[in-house]
């Protein structure tokens, strides 16, 4: 299982924490079971919200090569069709001076 993201962390906490404080304040209990009731159903909310964050796209190698597959036949001035090469590393270029 993959690690939580910042943005999985940040919006899920902030979640249970509001969502606890508002229906603690709405349901105006003070009973132990229902405090504990609330606070489960805030917690599972929280991790609701926190799975449901958009997970960021990775970036770099793996990106690069998938955008290439991606990209399919491109066509050319000439009007024949060539398949993009996927790009290759700046240290594996040719140095022209």
């Amino acid at each position: 299982m993959p690690r939580p993201t910042a943005a999985q962390l940040a919006y899920g906490s902030a979640t249970v924490v509001v969502s606890t404080i508002a229906m603690l304040l709405l349901s105006q209990t003070s009973t132990g079971i229902g405090v504990a009731v609330i606070s489960a159903a805030a917690l599972a909310l929280g991790l609701l919200v926190a799975l449901t964050v958009p997970l960021p796209r990775r970036r770099g190698r793996h990106a690069a090569a998938r955008g290439a597959a991606r990209r399919g036949p491109a066509a050319t001035s000439g009007g024949d069709v060539r398949w993009a090469e996927p790009r290759t590393a700046r240290a594996e270029r040719p140095v022209h001076r």
